[in-house]
């Protein structure tokens, strides 16, 4: 599935891969700022969240099955295919007229980014020379973790000076660019291979993820751990994956292939990248709740804050991009990982007398500790993997790195609520507050509005920060764990690196499908 570009048209298609990167891992965090008024014009307060839910289920069921079926038919195609229905899925978006719709809408966007994300990963390997690789797989892992962050600034952005329809409207003319730019400028060398499609395991493995997921963000909120419900959906996802497991094995062309996991390398890069992502992803919801909430800054600056972890991702992401060739997968993610762990602990350190320089700090050293993540696993990932595998392998990469953030914060999301709210029942349970937390003086997560914040009285408001600094700390020192994880199993990647002497025979080939 190699493809050879003319240095002209390539540039236009890279542009064309980093737009629709961008598009797409943005739109999951762009949405976040707009909710409350989109739930104050639309209603469903109560269905609010399957508007993310429903878009991160779809996006990474078809990874894993997107990434497969390039392999055996084409990137192209189902790069355009995606493309098309993420703008279909925007569109809709935009004119919903309730929470139910918007939800059933953002699940097509969700089927189109799943097709998206992988292909144009697997497309830039394909058609770039060996030598670019590293450096071009840095700038996009760059654009990739860069996302999560300036998401949430646009999407506030736009809500508040034009209105929320747009933060969906915005996709439509900037997808027809990526459009045009692929779709003329992309030349792929390619084979049609009639092969089989594991339709039972895209069917189990899409079942045991949306039962994973609705159990996730259904426990603790609409019905209670041990509910009925929650375990049913919990055991339901066991059982799909077991059978996708299974089916797996008799598959003639399997959407996960085993085989890829006796490759060292592959299997290190797979790891690292569940365990990184999860201790990234706190970091990045709750140090904007700490700025808010304990430090009594403004939404926008909580997202502002962010913005130094951005350029730490970007530096390393960049440099990993250019040390590729220099040194081993092994060597770049040790470092790196070690500065997350070190950027992991510092922020359990804060306190309501913290500075927002030691919060920026903190927060630098953050993201220069996972952004080589982004660009060096990319290709340690497809490390020694042929061209008609590659697809599979890039996505099953990105497809474990967003499970592993959505497990992470989902989980260590409801050790904070707990504690936050148990604590505040324990220490206002003789306050005459009926349901101890909810007291007089207001809801707890007024907190995090500066405007409602002033309605606490001084001694009750440093009470309810102080209280609100510790769960999140704790927090954060339960993503240590996760963080340290990571960095031990670099230790196994080998003595791996980006070889172009051997992948240059295969480049010079064109061949593929």
């Amino acid at each position: 599935m190699v493809a050879k570009q003319n240095t002209k048209p390539i540039g236009i298609v890279i542009a064309g891969l980093l737009l629709a990167i961008l598009m797409a891992s943005m739109d999951n965090t762009i949405v976040a700022t707009a909710m409350g008024n989109i739930v104050g014009e639309l209603g469903g307060l109560d269905k609010f969240v399957w508007v993310t839910s429903a878009y991160m289920v779809a996006e990474m069921a078809g990874m894993p099955i997107f990434g497969k079926l390039s392999d055996m038919y084409g990137r192209k195609k189902f790069f355009v295919f995606g493309l098309i229905v993420f703008m279909i899925g925007s569109a809709l978006c935009g004119t919903a007229s309730n929470i139910t719709e918007l939800s059933i809408f953002r699940a097509i966007q969700g089927i189109g980014a799943g097709a998206l994300i992988p292909t144009s990963f697997t497309i830039m390997f394909d058609a770039v020379s060996p030598e670019q690789r590293g450096k071009l797989g840095g700038l996009f892992g760059a654009v990739f973790g860069m996302s999560s962050i300036f998401g949430p600034l646009l999407g506030a952005y736009i809500t508040d000076h034009i209105a929320w329809e747009w933060i969906f409207y915005i996709n439509l003319p900037l997808g027809l660019i990526a459009l045009c730019m692929i779709g003329f400028f992309y030349k792929e060398s390619h084979e049609h291979s009639k092969q089989p499609i594991d339709w039972l395991g895209a069917i189990t493995l899409i079942g045991s993820v949306i039962c994973l997921m609705f159990a996730l963000e259904l426990g603790g909120k609409s019905y209670a751990w041990n509910s009925a419900q929650i375990i049913g959906m919990f055991s339901g996802s066991a059982l799909l994956l077991a059978i996708f497991l299974f089916v797996e094995t008799k598959a003639k062309e399997p959407i996960i292939t085993y085989g890829l996991f006796k490759n060292r390398i592959y299997t290190t890069s797979i790891l690292t990248a569940f365990f990184s992502g999860a201790a990234f992803i706190v970091a990045s919801v709750y140090i904007p709740m700490f700025i808010q909430g304990v430090l009594g800054g403004s939404a926008t600056n909580s997202g502002l804050v962010l913005l130094p972890m951005m350029l730490g991702s970007v530096v390393t992401a960049t440099l990993g991009g250019f040390l590729l060739t220099k040194l081993p997968y092994r060597n770049i993610m040790i470092p790196t990982f070690a500065l997350l762990v070190v950027g992991s602990y510092l922020v359990t350190t804060l306190t309501p007398d913290s500075s927002r320089l030691e919060v920026t700090l903190y927060m630098v050293l953050i993201g220069l500790g996972i952004g080589a993540s982004f660009s060096v696993l990319s290709n340690a990932a497809i490390h020694g993997i042929s061209a008609r595998q590659r697809g599979t392998a890039s996505s099953t990469l990105t497809f474990i790195r967003s499970l592993g953030m959505t497990i992470g914060i989902t989980i260590f999301g409801i050790v904070q609520s707990n504690m936050f709210t148990s604590r505040l029942k324990d220490i206002f349970a003789g306050s005459g507050a009926q349901g101890g937390g909810e007291m007089a003086f207001g809801d707890p997560r007024e907190l995090l509005n500066p405007e409602t914040r002033e309605k606490f009285p001084p001694e009750v408001l440093n009470t309810i920060t102080s209280e609100l600094s510790s769960s999140i700390t704790y927090t954060f020192a339960l993503a240590i764990v996760p963080a340290v994880l990571a960095l031990l199993i670099a230790f196994f990647m080998g003595n791996s690196k980006l070889d172009h002497s051997l992948e240059e025979k295969e480049y010079a080939g064109g061949s593929g499908h």
